[in-house]
């Protein structure tokens, strides 16, 4: 059985809104009561996660910044990991062929360097926003992650343009098909998640895990029980056929799927 369940959000937990259902807020509250130990891993900012599970009264784990940082259940950091300095000085200051907007995290929040409203829909339940600022100016000593966002045809051409100029200086992952980060080189939910799992005695074959999109394969691989949501990218479908799809987020799949798994283990598992 399963001692620690590790969730992303967008896509997955959360549903096409960004809000959690009303069953889904259920059920993990039934494996809180059941001891299982809970894990918001998500590219989405720790401060932000904070406001969430306070305004929820979720007491979980948080994996943030696409694995990044790690805080304890109280607020504490348990890991952080930033990019190269030399790596956030190139990626900022360099020239790349693209239309997509630029969005540099830190620990004082999520800055850019135009006004975007439509990337706010999905924090409206938490109220989180960016702050306007001068990029270029901006010190490379202060920067968690890089984010572009635009369409998918033109970030895979500029994935391209970043592998050659970085080479194996830093981890470059989709959370969304609009969506392309810069990560710290080794950093992602599975390698956070092998920390805390570690940290909190438990194995990750002890962990079960949710995801939708490719920022959450290293996580869905490592684990004993790995799910992949039914509206998941293509990609990630592809990278892991061997493990389970459940239903659609829009239907609150992960509590369908957790009701089942808590109630009847015993019989076989349909989305349907």
């Amino acid at each position: 059985m399963a001692r620690l369940a590790a969730f992303d959000m967008d896509g997955t937990l959360l549903m096409p809104d960004h809000r959690f259902g009303e069953q889904t807020l259920a059920t993990l509250r039934r494996l809180y009561d059941r001891e299982i130990t809970l894990a918001f891993a998500t590219g989405r900012h720790a401060l932000e996660m904070q406001r969430i599970t306070r305004s929820l009264a979720l007491d979980a784990f948080l994996i943030t910044g696409n694995g990044t940082r790690i805080h304890s259940r109280e607020g504490d950091v348990l890991y952080r990991q930033d990019l190269d300095p030399e790596v956030a000085d190139r990626v900022l200051h360099s020239k790349w062929e693209t239309s997509a907007t630029v969005h540099v995290f830190n620990d004082s929040g999520w800055l850019t360097d135009r006004v975007f409203p439509e990337m706010l829909e999905a924090h409206m339940q938490s109220g989180f926003t960016y702050q306007l600022a001068d990029l270029k100016r901006l010190s490379a000593y202060d920067v968690t992650k890089i984010c572009f966002v635009g369409e998918h045809d033109d970030l895979c051409r500029l994935r391209i343009q970043l592998n050659e100029a970085l080479g194996e200086r830093a981890h470059l992952c989709f959370s969304a098909e609009y969506c392309l980060e810069v990560l710290p080189l080794g950093c992602n939910k599975g390698a956070a998640l092998a920390v805390l799992s570690a940290s909190l005695g438990y194995t990750l074959q002890d962990c079960m895990a949710f995801g939708d999109a490719m920022n959450d394969r290293e996580m869905l691989e490592s684990v004993g029980y790995g799910m992949i949501m039914g509206n998941a990218m293509p990609q990630l479908r592809a990278a892991l056929p061997h493990l389970p799809v459940i239903g659609h987020c829009r239907d609150q799949a992960v509590s369908h799927f957790l009701t089942h798994w808590l109630d009847t283990p015993h019989l076989p598992y349909s989305p349907e």
